[in-house]
C-alpha cells in the first residue's frame, strides 16, 4: 500500500528540514578564520545585481560582506532570514555601512532581477540581490560549498532545498564563518562589529 499525499508531504518538509539543518551544523563547525582563504569557501562567481548589472567576487573585494542564499518563492526561512540580516543592520547603526550584505538567489527560473528588486523592497535596502544564469547561479552554489535543489511539488510547481546559512566574508573574499541569527540582533550586531 502506497503512502497517501497527507503523510508524504509532512515527510518530505521534515526530510529538507534535516537536510538544512545538517548543512547548517557542518559549516558552524568549520573552523572560524579571521583571515579566510583556508576553508576553501567563496572564491570567483559572476552573477547580475537587481539592476541588472553583472557583478563578481571582484565587486565584493575590499569591505566584508554577509553573503545567503535563497529564493523568493521560499515560505519562510528566506525573508525571516533578510528580516533578521535588515534588524541587525540596523542594530549597527553607521557601522553597518561598512558591510555589504548579497541575497542570492538559487531559483533563478522565476527570480529575474526585476523580481529580486521587487521582493528585496521589503528589507533593508543595503540588501542586493544576485542572479543570473541557471549555470551562474550553480557555479556560485558550489563555490561558497552550499546546498540547493529543486523539488517538484503539485501541479507543476516547484520549491527550493537550499542552504540557509549567512556566511561572513573578509574584504579579501576569505570565509570568516557562518553568522548566528537566532538571538537578539543586537547581541549579532555586537559581534559582527567586533569582527569587521
Amino acid at each position: 500500500m502506497r503512502p497517501s499525499r497527507s503523510v508524504l508531504i509532512p515527510l518530505a518538509a521534515f526530510v529538507a528540514g534535516l537536510v538544512a539543518i545538517s548543512a547548517a551544523l557542518v559549516m558552524t563547525l568549520v573552523p572560524q578564520n579571521p583571515q579566510g582563504g583556508a576553508s576553501g569557501i567563496g572564491g570567483p562567481f559572476t552573477l547580475v545585481n537587481q539592476d541588472g548589472k553583472t557583478v563578481s567576487e571582484r565587486d565584493f573585494a575590499g569591505k566584508p560582506y554577509l553573503m545567503f542564499f535563497g529564493f523568493t518563492h521560499c515560505p519562510d526561512v528566506c525573508p525571516t532570514t533578510l528580516q533578521q540580516i535588515s534588524d541587525v543592520l540596523a542594530a549597527m547603526g553607521p557601522k553597518a555601512d561598512t558591510l555589504t550584505v548579497a541575497f542570492v538567489t538559487v531559483d533563478p527560473e522565476r527570480d529575474t532581477p526585476e523580481t529580486l528588486k521587487t521582493y528585496l523592497s521589503s528589507f533593508d535596502p543595503r540588501i542586493v540581490g544576485l542572479t543570473g544564469s541557471p549555470e551562474q547561479v550553480a557555479a556560485a552554489v558550489k563555490t561558497f560549498r552550499a546546498y540547493a535543489k529543486k523539488v517538484p511539488g503539485q501541479g507543476g510547481d516547484y520549491t527550493m532545498e537550499h542552504t540557509a546559512l549567512v556566511y561572513l566574508m573578509n574584504a579579501r573574499n576569505g570565509f570568516v564563518g557562518a553568522v548566528n541569527l537566532n538571538r537578539p540582533a543586537s547581541e549579532t550586531a555586537a559581534e559582527l562589529g567586533k569582527r569587521l
